[in-house]
């Protein structure tokens, strides 16, 4: 059903504002615009009943479904929720609350790393997703029935793949694990882009102090135009470009000229005037303020085998208590072990610590070591002091 008419959504809305949870989906395109155009909002019931709204509906008011979203009484199903979440934090101003990710779910339960929405579909409903329409266009008006159909059974299986991960992690006692990881969407500083950090995330071959601070400004210049015009960063100026202009400092319009993909009615004009007048602020600024990278320490010598151990022993782990081994530890988690007494990392640091730092840190300390066991390669307690599982 798709609810284009205001009666028939708050109709729908007041129907469901009872419900345990509801399933939420959307629609949407990026590729013109800085912000997420919302095309279309999913929502599905315990029951399986689903509607489409449309929000392009320019007489439809949404207000009811934002209501839906922040209602504290209401738990809202997602996958792979993080642009949902961004879409309606732009239009609210507020996190979506309370929520579940059930692609970290997942990951919890074993189904592996970032585990996509149809294999879910697939391994706990048995149903197949026609993904043919997936990459379609959203706006544009009329929307087919394939269409259609292919939106709403994107929270129509949601429901039972909700149950069916909820009553594994009772039984296994990972709830509180999901909740843990999603703490970082529930931070409102996640869906805040901040002009002034907008140069982190621009690569530069040679990260100096000097060329760092004038790709700050420029990027900040950038990031609060394509804000202001809501259209892509690239369609304003592209990554190498900033790059490669923060590297050479060009201080006159001939210089500015030969700055890769800078047109030369570009470096002219107005953007070029501006551009050289960023560039010498950066240059003139205070160069205590200038960014700095911290280079990467390479390991000692002695931590290389450390660090193959705990590769070893992070695959034991993850295998044995059936969760991504990607969501326990990172590959800067097992090289801060390896080389670090101490360090203060997620790994280290509650579920992760259970299943997996405890033993990193035993292994290092000479109480854990591991070996093969018939044919498999295991670990073992080198002293009584540390109880391996409890089965």
């Amino acid at each position: 059903m798709l609810i284009t008419n205001q009666n028939e959504l708050d109709q729908f809305c007041s129907k469901i504002k009872t419900c345990e949870f509801i399933t939420i989906d959307t629609e949407f395109l990026r590729e013109k615009t800085y912000y997420p155009k919302l095309c279309l909002i999913q929502i599905g019931t315990p029951e399986g009943d689903a509607v489409a709204i449309d929000p392009l509906e320019g007489n439809l008011d949404i207000s009811p479904v934002y209501d839906l979203l922040l209602d504290k009484n209401i738990l809202k199903i997602i996958h792979a929720g993080r642009q949902d979440l961004e879409i309606f934090f732009k239009l609210t101003g507020k996190v979506v609350h309370p929520f579940f990710d059930t692609q970290i779910a997942a990951m919890v339960c074993g189904y592996g790393d970032s585990v996509g929405y149809e294999s879910l579909v697939r391994n706990i409903t048995g149903a197949t997703l026609d993904k043919s329409v997936q990459f379609t266009n959203w706006a544009i008006r009329p929307l087919s029935k394939k269409q259609l159909d292919y939106a709403l059974g994107d929270v129509t299986h949601l429901v039972q793949i909700y149950i069916h991960l909820a009553a594994e992690l009772e039984k296994r006692g990972r709830i509180s694990w999901v909740y843990q990881e999603e703490g970082v969407l529930s931070d409102p500083a996640t869906y805040e882009n901040h002009p002034e950090n907008a140069w982190k995330r621009i690569k530069v071959k040679s990260p100096k102090p000097k060329t760092l601070a004038i790709l700050r400004e420029l990027a900040k210049w950038r990031e609060k135009k394509a804000q202001e015009r809501d259209i892509p960063r690239p369609w304003i100026i592209r990554d190498d470009t900033l790059a490669d202009m923060a590297a050479q400092a060009p201080k006159t319009t001939d210089q500015l000229k030969k700055i890769r993909n800078m047109s030369a009615d570009a470096a002219k004009g107005h953007t070029g005037e501006l551009l050289l007048d960023l560039i010498k602020k950066a240059l003139e600024s205070d160069k205590k303020t200038w960014p700095k990278i911290e280079k990467k320490i390479q390991l000692p010598r002695n931590a290389s085998a450390t660090l193959d151990i705990l590769r070893m022993l992070l695959k034991i782990q993850s295998t044995h208590h059936d969760v991504a081994s990607k969501l326990i530890a990172s590959k800067e988690d097992l090289e801060a072990l390896a080389s670090q007494d101490e360090p203060d990392i997620p790994a280290m640091h509650g579920w992760r610590f259970e299943v997996f730092g405890q033993y990193a840190r035993a292994l290092k300390e000479g109480r854990l070591a591991i070996g093969l066991k018939d044919g498999k390669i295991t670990q073992f307690e080198v002293s009584e002091s540390l109880s391996l599982y409890n089965e």
